[in-house]
């Protein structure tokens, strides 16, 4: 067994250190003195390069009292040769001040780690059992993560892949629990405010994750559940939102505002967000993490992994995320269908819609997605947003036929996760500090037959969606997904009784801006979207804007008191320390000039009050 302690080692310096106790080298290996250690260059879930290891120092090697020599293969490789039986012990520091989900973070108020950021790899040795200890931790400090712990304290993990899987939080936090379809729930959230609602944000999670295991149990009492408890790491702070999915917890960011306050009336649009990210996240613990890319079979973390299919593993996690809180009772329809309308006019603010499909975004997430710059609405679409479209629509579209977008779901579990052959790992020995080896047994035979349970293709999407249909979706695919066609909502919306409306959108979005403002900064104009009133007129990111018409500017919207609707005006502006003007000329078939709104049929048919309920109630 492979064994790490993770110390603190100066938290004022934002140091942590990292003890690798490894067995003597082992057979077959090409060379069995030369160990091989590596660290991701990626996290899982994340799709961008990141290279952790860029964070390493302080790397040392030793057997016994004898040091070994570490030699850097490139930047992200090393290796030591060995001599003898002794164990090989690594030890290192990584610098820690990422304050985001994805990374390591430690100070003397709060610590938090993602494996993949932290523990190197030992090559050739990834398949055997890892065990971790937490080193001394400040007074009053707790610790939280979903990994198995032994009596003796340590976390266990059968292999490298599941070690890494598994987020750690360190420090003084709430930490509250439930119990949903027999599996145990917990919630910690650090940095919260004094007056924050912890009943309440327990009490609104239990609710929305009851709802989604019901969608995957489909009415079947303890299947379709996949791990017997789940931990919500939830970080409070002043700015800052996202999140991410491991298989029996999930990280989440999200300002402190928006968390529930006591006695807070309603719900703000704050609070409805954070729901929102931690039903997105749940949501990933069946669709991304078990049913998950055949290109992700197994992942390799030293490069990128390329898969078309992000607009389903995240497009349709996006759909659900807000469906599930309409379904858990959280929010009201009216609600859901601003919610939908937000997505669908998002979509309609990126001219890269018409020049990039569904399919490519999910392939350039490693270079666009999480490297946006100002061309990006232009050049590219969101698999995110998009995605969730082509969820509706496919959802819709499936009740047409008698079917639905949540049977198609329980259709692939079943077949490839409950009746596949299960994770790639390898057959270890039961020994006295793990007993997480006996689930392994059958995965060699597995292995050799290139089974992965899980890994679907978008040919097993396909085949799901007949199934459920009883007719093929290859033109639907082939439009929505690898073409740029526009998604026919309104016809399909239509039919459950709800109108989309068309409505003037404010002067950004009417002259195809992306804005900064504020009384002290003014107005940054950050983003011109192609084809815009603003674009032909010559504005650029990085333009400051002064004033319309001769009147001063402080928000964008204020020239609303001066300037007719659809007439020309001049905008003075600055750039590279040079002051001008521009005449900007709006015309009625403008991208943005308006916006989409979702209303309800007052009295719709009966039939069509009947889909609607049963689109919306799951």
């Amino acid at each position: 067994m492979l064994r790490y302690r993770v110390e603190i080692e100066d938290a004022h310096a934002h140091l942590f250190r990292v003890t690798l106790t490894l067995p003597a080298p082992e057979a077959p290996q090409a060379d069995p003195a030369l160990q091989v250690f590596t660290l991701p260059v990626w996290v899982p879930g994340s799709y961008m390069v990141r290279d952790f290891s860029r964070h390493v120092s302080r790397l040392q090697a030793r057997q016994g009292r004898s040091p070994r020599a570490i030699e850097q293969i490139d930047k992200s490789r090393w290796h030591v040769r060995c001599e003898g039986r002794a164990a090989l012990v690594v030890s290192y520091c990584v610098y820690a001040f990422d304050g985001s989900v994805r990374g390591a973070f430690i100070d003397a108020e709060r610590g938090f780690f993602n494996g993949a950021c932290l523990l190197l790899r030992a090559e050739g040795r990834t398949d055997q059992p890892h065990a971790l200890a937490l080193g001394e931790l400040p007074a009053g400090w707790q610790v939280a993560t979903a990994m198995r712990q032994t009596r003796s304290g340590h976390c266990v993990a059968a292999n490298y892949d599941e070690l890494i899987d598994h987020p750690f939080e360190l420090g003084r936090f709430w930490r509250g629990s439930f119990v949903a379809a027999g599996a145990l729930h917990e919630i910690v959230v650090s940095g919260a405010l004094p007056s924050f609602d912890g009943p309440r944000l327990l009490q609104d999670t239990q609710a929305l994750c009851e709802q989604q295991l019901r969608l995957w149990q489909g009415g079947r009492a303890r299947q379709g559940i996949p791990f017997k408890r789940y931990l919500f790491l939830l970080h409070a702070a002043e700015e800052g939102l996202g999140g991410l999915e491991h298989r029996a917890s999930s990280a989440s960011l999200a300002p402190r505002r928006d968390l529930p306050r006591q006695r807070m009336q309603g719900l703000p649009e704050g609070y409805v967000k954070l729901l929102g990210l931690l039903s997105h996240e749940y949501f990933h613990a069946w669709n991304a993490k078990r049913l998950r890319p055949q290109d992700f079979a197994p992942m390799d973390l030293a490069r990128e992994n390329y898969t078309a299919l992000l607009w389903f593993f995240e497009g349709l996690t996006s759909y659900y995320e807000d469906l599930a809180l309409m379904r858990a009772g959280l929010i009201d329809l009216e609600r859901y269908l601003r919610l939908l309308a937000r997505t669908i006019n998002a979509v309609a603010a990126m001219p890269g819609r018409h020049l990039q499909s569904l399919a490519s975004a999910s392939l350039d997430a490693w270079i666009k997605y999480y490297r946006a710059d100002e061309n990006t609405p232009n050049a590219t679409v969101s698999y995110y947003d998009k995605g969730a479209l082509v969820a509706l629509a496919l959802d819709l579209s499936l009740r047409r036929d008698g079917g639905s977008l949540d049977q198609v779901l329980r259709q692939l579990w079943r077949t490839h996760v409950e009746g596949g052959t299960g994770e790639i790992t390898s057959k270890v020995t039961r020994n006295e500090t793990s007993k997480v080896a006996s689930k392994v047994a059958r995965d060699v035979e597995a292995k050799a037959r290139g089974e992965i349970r899980g890994a679907i293709t978008e040919a097993d999407i396909a085949q799901a969606l007949q199934q459920v249909s009883g007719r093929s979706y290859a033109t639907e695919l082939a439009a929505w997904v690898h073409g740029t066609a526009e998604l026919p909502l309104a016809e399909l919306l239509a039919d459950l009784g709800v109108q989309v409306q068309r409505e003037r959108a404010g002067l950004a979005a009417t002259l195809g801006l992306r804005v900064a403002e504020g009384p002290v900064s003014g107005v940054q104009v950050r983003q011109v979207l192609a084809g815009g009133a603003a674009a032909r007129a010559g504005l650029s990111a990085g333009d400051e804007l002064l004033a319309i018409d001769g009147w001063r500017l402080r928000r964008l919207d204020d020239a609303l008191g001066w300037i007719d609707s659809g007439q020309a005006f001049d905008v003075l502006l600055s750039r590279d320390q040079r002051v001008f003007t521009l005449r900007v000329q709006p015309q009625a078939g403008d991208p943005g000039a308006q916006t989409v709104a979702l209303h309800l049929l007052a009295q719709p048919g009966s039939a069509v009050a009947q889909r609607r309920r049963e689109w919306l109630d799951g």
